[in-house]
């Protein structure tokens, strides 16, 4: 018997911040799947320069390591 992948429903993708100061954390859930977490003020504010909505760049990343 294989194993079967996990499919999680239910959970849409977006951004999650918690806290303004330096214990801040944001969670980003990307279109593709990818999660990605930040802990502290400027590693928050990194994420959300980065996270844009309907665009993904995991896979942009991945067309342009295949050229």
């Amino acid at each position: 018997m294989s194993e079967q992948p996990v499919r999680i429903q239910g959970i849409p993708a977006g951004l999650t911040v918690r806290g303004r100061d330096h214990t801040a954390v944001a969670d980003w859930l990307c279109i593709c799947g990818e999660h990605e977490r930040a802990t502290g003020r400027r590693s928050v504010e990194q994420l959300l320069a980065r996270a844009r909505v309907g665009y993904c760049p995991h896979r942009a990343a991945e067309g342009s390591a295949a050229a």
